[in-house]
């Protein structure tokens, strides 16, 4: 029974409930598929087309499975350990970890609307201030990657909620319930919407089952890991099994049957596969995973999502949005953002102790 799970901080050889391996390894492949779709096709550089469908939108479905499963299981180590969730502190580690870097970078974007530079259609960054863009009609290049962090903080606000009123048991179950909705939710903007701004759109709805099957992940993490058939998923064969089937339903996804209900397997496995990593990190995939200079990529990937939709822009012949230049600048802007700007943020949160 879902209500009946626990939450473990270690087992299956994870390290500790804060920091569990190779995540961040997958971080760095996630932002890798995020630049590749977006490089592909600048000016100087030729399209890349690795034959799995949008690069860019499998990267981010992967960050949301993730980002479900990491606040819930965060979510029930503080109540498993204090009987209740602190809302004051989680939004607080939230607000210094998401609003400097992201307000910093809509900041930028401004001055250079103002100046003639880029140009911003209307209501976008009223949009992007409330992190509503995925809710927003043709959003301008420069921040219409934003939708997937609007979806990202309108979950913050409201599983957290749903999570303290309704207790870990019954959150998990309104977990379950937005999972099998998913693909009626998909299904209204892509066969009901059409000749409406709503049209394919990703509003919340259509992608709340990516971010709940993490989620429902983290809570039955533990019996998971317990039964058998479950675990020969992790063999290197069903591994690989579930990878090939993930990439080839991600490939027709933009033919909106497939969309509708393929993702929902997508999403499966991207949740087994994230599992898997950190649950065996000591065999070949966790050493690459946990190889230092791609877990350094993947605690740098929150920067570099911001910043390469600067400069990786496919609608621009600007020299700084060709290539290789667009890359080195988008790199630079990142690295400035995270050690300027995001790390003092979160030795703040450290020090006032809600981190």
């Amino acid at each position: 029974m879902i209500a009946s799970v626990r939450p473990q901080p270690v087992s299956g050889g994870i390290a500790g409930p804060s920091r569990l391996p190779s995540l961040d390894g997958v971080r760095a492949i996630s932002i890798a598929l995020v630049l590749l779709g977006h490089l592909s096709g600048t000016s100087g550089m030729y399209s890349v087309d690795l034959k799995i469908g949008d690069h860019a939108r499998l990267g981010v479905l992967v960050f949301f499975v993730m980002s479900g499963f990491l606040i819930t299981n965060l979510l029930l180590i503080e109540h498993a350990n204090t009987g209740s969730v602190s809302l004051k502190h989680f939004y607080a580690r939230r607000l210094l970890r998401i609003f400097p870097a992201s307000y910093t970078y809509l900041a930028c974007i401004c001055i250079l609307a103002l100046a003639g530079f880029i140009r911003l259609r209307d209501r976008d960054v009223w949009h992007a201030v409330t992190y509503t863009v995925n809710y927003l009609s043709q959003p301008s290049w420069q921040i219409g990657h934003l939708w997937s962090l609007s979806v990202e903080e309108q979950f913050y606000l409201a599983w957290p909620f749903a999570f303290v009123g309704l207790g870990p048991g019954r959150a998990m179950w309104l977990a379950t319930a937005v999972i099998v909705l998913g693909p009626a939710a998909r299904a209204v903007p892509w066969f009901f919407a059409g000749h409406t701004p709503y049209y394919g759109r990703t509003i919340f709805p259509m992608v709340a089952d990516s971010l709940a099957v993490g989620c429902l992940l983290a809570g039955t993490r533990a019996w998971l890991e317990g039964q058998s058939w479950y675990l020969r998923l992790f063999s290197a064969p069903a591994a690989l099994l579930i990878l090939a089937a993930t990439l080839l339903i991600n490939r027709f996804t933009d033919q909106p049957a497939v969309a509708v209900i393929g993702t929902s397997g997508i999403n499966i496995g991207i949740a087994i596969l994230v599992h898997r990593s950190f649950y065996s990190p000591r065999g070949w995939t966790g050493r690459i995973l946990n190889w230092r200079p791609l877990t350094f990529v993947g605690v740098l990937s929150y920067s570099l999502y911001l910043w390469q939709q600067l400069f990786l822009n496919q609608q621009s012949n600007a020299w700084v949005n060709a290539f290789p230049q667009n890359l080195l600048f988008a790199v630079t802007a990142a690295l400035v953002s995270y050690f300027g700007l995001e790390k003092p943020f979160l030795r703040l949160r450290r020090r006032l102790r809600v981190g």
